[in-house]
């Protein structure tokens, strides 16, 4: 597999170097840039795996260029910013961002979650879905995976409406379905969630868990009519629809 390259978009010079640098110890090849207008200069010099994004650049702030650039691509991007409020938090992951990290930061921990949004755009063995569960038959990976209707790679990431219309997910809210998928029927608090998605969505008291599966519903019901998703008052979630694999 060739070696994943990283973006890092960051507007103070010693921080892009020392992030850029601890990157690169981990594996990974690193192109940087200072401002808005840099990143689409290096986004055309060649294609990246991942752009982790400061919020906080001069001229147009990071949430502005990921409206645009998410117009244009479904590369996977992690926020990084100073402001840690839980607000900031949601606006990130209701804007679709894959991951969010407030200054300051352990650069051990970004690789970490840069490994794990890679992992989680390379197919079914980055899915969440638990092996212990029924997710798996006969000791093989189960790639497709059926519900009332919608069709489900595991292989490809993909959601498929009863239309037959892809739908599109981002990394953490294909993670998030395929949760659901692997514990269908039961219920989920959103500790557990956390746990089984391999998502970095903050403390289970945040309400990062909710805002994630309220974007999953709303994507669901707009391609498909009702959600699967049922809110158990005071537990968490569960998925209802009968799930069948092959």
């Amino acid at each position: 597999m060739p070696t994943p390259t990283i973006l890092l978009v960051e507007d103070d010079g010693p921080l892009r170097t020392l992030t850029a640098r601890a990157l690169r110890q981990s594996g990974f090849n690193v192109v940087t840039a200072a401002t808005g207008a840099e990143m689409w200069v290096t986004l055309q010099e060649g294609p990246v795996s991942l752009v982790v994004l400061d919020i906080m650049l001069p001229g147009t702030n990071g949430f502005e260029l990921f409206r645009r650039l998410r117009r244009e691509s479904e590369v996977p991007i992690i926020f990084i910013s100073a402001r840690g409020s839980e607000e900031d938090r949601v606006l990130g992951l209701e804007l679709g961002a894959d991951d969010y990290l407030a200054k300051p930061f352990s650069t051990r921990e970004l690789a970490a979650r840069v490994s794990a949004v890679l992992r989680r755009g390379g197919g079914a063995a980055a899915s969440g879905v638990d092996p212990a569960t029924d997710a798996y038959a006969g000791g093989r990976p189960v790639d497709t995976i059926a519900f009332d209707g919608w069709t489900v790679s595991m292989a490809r990431r993909e959601l498929r409406s009863p239309s037959g219309a892809m739908v599109d997910l981002t990394g953490a809210e294909f993670d998030l379905l395929a949760t659901f998928l692997g514990y269908p029927q039961r219920v989920l608090g959103r500790e557990r969630l956390i746990e089984l998605s391999r998502s970095r969505l903050g403390d289970s008291s945040d309400r990062s868990v909710d805002v994630l599966v309220s974007r999953l519903r709303r994507k669901l019901q707009a391609a498909g009519g009702e959600s699967p998703i049922i809110t158990v008052r005071g537990v968490g979630y569960m998925f209802k629809a009968e799930v069948t694999r092959a």
